[in-house]
């Protein structure tokens, strides 16, 4: 009787479950489908409008009326590191690519290719899907450029919609998007693009991962339920859900075998509960068979034991309390050195710049004298003189940032701050040969700061930026100063780029030799754009060497126009040696 009520409520509990999991297998499907028909639309409209935005850049119209084409990659790389777009391609009116992110693609005709056709013909931008000999598909978005109403270029942005196929593929589902025509553009298995949905499920090798996980799930249609597709004879649930751009679908194939898995996995614990039910019958019969006298001696050792390991731990957590109090007071006194080891480092290392400058005006102004040539000595002291008042700020600031306190803040033109900062360091360029190119807007960029602790930190990062260079064969500084929602300062090297990015901006790391630093500009310079409001980052650019940015709030009213950059005016390249 036990045994057939077993078999019972195992059967009854196989067909409940079965039904359960398949409609939680069905949601988890419809779901994703949801999810990756959001993907596809997302990453389709935030291309969407980047040929529009670079169509109506001045640049680039410039570029191919004048046939300049020496800035047009640079730009298309930078846009293409903001947007995230796979690809930027300036076509001119012959359909020659005279700009792109990936320069490899520089001077390809694309004279006959429909996305160049088509975006000629309109001034609409134009969605294109090419077929390439590979058999995979191209999707791109492209626009015409106009000049005086004359269409003399296209600007391509291709669309990687390919990444999706990596991140969908699983060994136990199938995904795949088709366009009006129901030709398969996008699938995770590569062989399924081109051809129909049901030509590619009749061809697809029974060999495959997906189908080796519909075999997982022979004997579950025997319960009489009835399958949504077959794929070579196999059945599988199939998941449609429909994506709002010109007719496309995504369609989702789902194995049974998590299902089976499931139900298995219940049912065995069930078949397992009652085994234990069973074991635990017989234990109980065997205890009542024994000795009462041997029960309670066997209690009494168990307490004897007890007792004994609550005297050890008592005493152990004792003498770990003591060795913890001794811990915490040799902690406290680390603490206190560490931090006046960090005071006296910094100390060092924010005055040495200006000890070296002062030693080079004091040499130049010796032998300006024994020339005989007074009123230039005159300039060499004066500015030692300002020097003298700069150490003097700079320890004044060393003493605010070690009580974490600033003093009063006033609006200061971002570009003058950078202007001085190279002339402080005057002295190194000319005993280096290392080229500056420093690019400043027409307009004022004010935010509310300290001006000496913003050339503080300029002048951390452009030291940086010259021992990084020191290897180079002909060692190159970018400097750019925008203003959009924030200003912006960019400085860019061409060394070796930074190999730590997470421990960059921590006290006392550093890459330098022994005496050449002590690893706290930076940590200083990110303290003090912090207190400012900002953010001080570091990345390694895609041509090599580092990039450091600096962005702090812009003043209220430093521009006219909240949301436009002015548009900047390079100061030209900065050559170090005389």
């Amino acid at each position: 009787m036990s045994i057939a009520l077993a078999v019972s409520i195992v059967w009854i509990s196989n067909l409940w479950l079965t039904d359960r999991f398949t409609e939680r297998t069905r949601s988890a499907a419809e779901l994703r489908v949801a999810l990756y028909s959001s993907a596809i639309m997302s990453e389709l409209q935030r291309n969407r409008v980047v040929p529009l935005l670079l169509s109506r850049d001045p640049l680039m119209v410039e570029a191919l009326n004048s046939d300049d084409f020496s800035a047009t990659s640079r730009r298309l790389i930078s846009f293409s590191e903001e947007i995230g777009a796979a690809s930027l391609r300036l076509l001119d009116e012959q359909g020659r690519t005279v700009g792109s992110s990936d320069r490899t693609q520089l001077g390809q005709t694309h004279r006959n290719a429909a996305f160049f056709v088509n975006a000629l013909r309109t001034n609409e931008t134009v969605f294109t899907i090419t077929e390439l000999d590979t058999g995979a598909f191209q999707f791109t978005y492209s626009r015409r450029l106009e000049s005086e109403k004359q269409g003399i270029g296209v600007i391509v942005v291709d669309v990687d919609l390919r990444q999706f196929e990596g991140r969908w593929r699983s060994p136990s589902d199938a995904v795949m998007i088709t366009d009006s025509e129901g030709r398969i553009i996008i699938a995770t298995d590569p062989r399924w693009r081109g051809q129909t949905v049901d030509v590619a499920l009749v061809a697809q090798p029974p060999s495959s991962a997906f189908r080796r996980a519909i075999d997982a799930t022979n004997g579950y249609f025997e319960l009489g339920r009835s399958p949504d597709a077959y794929l070579r004879g196999e059945a599988v649930m199939q998941v449609e859900g429909r994506i709002l751009f010109r007719g496309w679908r995504l369609i989702s194939f789902s194995s049974y075998a998590s299902v089976r898995e499931r139900v298995n996995g219940v049912l065995a614990l069930e078949i397992m509960g009652f085994a234990i039910i069973l074991a635990l019958t017989f234990y109980v019969l065997s205890r009542r068979a024994q000795s009462a006298a041997g029960f309670f001696r066997r209690e009494s050792e168990q307490l004897r034991e007890l007792n004994q390991r609550l005297s050890r731990e008592i005493a152990e957590r004792k003498k770990m309390q003591e060795t913890l109090a001794v811990a915490e007071q040799t902690l406290a006194q680390s603490q206190k050195l560490a931090a006046l080891g960090e005071m006296s480092a910094a100390v060092s290392h924010e005055l040495n710049q200006p000890l070296a400058a002062m030693k080079t005006y004091l040499a130049g102004a010796k032998l300006l004298l024994q020339r005989k040539r007074p009123e230039e000595a005159q300039s060499s002291f004066q500015r030692i003189d300002d020097l003298i008042e700069r150490m003097g700020a700079i320890t004044k600031q060393l003493k605010s940032y070690a009580r974490k306190g600033g003093d009063s803040l006033l609006e200061v033109d971002l570009r003058e701050a950078v202007s001085g900062s190279l002339s402080m360091m005057e002295p190194q360029l000319k005993r280096g040969d290392a080229q500056v190119d420093v690019t400043l807007p027409d307009e004022p960029v004010m935010v509310i700061a300290d001006r000496v602790r913003l050339e503080q930190v300029i002048i951390n990062l452009f030291r940086n930026a010259l021992d990084a260079t020191k290897t180079s064969k002909t060692p190159k500084i970018e400097i750019m100063l925008n203003a959009g929602e924030t200003a912006t300062l960019s400085l860019r090297d061409n060394g070796e780029g930074i190999e730590n990015l997470d421990e960059l901006f921590e006290p006392f790391y550093t890459t330098k030799q022994p005496g050449e630093g002590v690893g706290l500009g930076l940590a200083i310079s990110s303290s003090i754009v912090t207190e400012l409001g900002g953010s001080l980052t570091a990345r390694n650019g895609q041509s090599g060497g580092a990039v450091f940015e600096m962005q702090l709030p812009l003043h209220n009213s430093a521009h006219t126009t909240a949301n436009a950059t002015p548009p900047a005016q390079s100061a030209g390249p900065i050559k170090a040696a005389e």
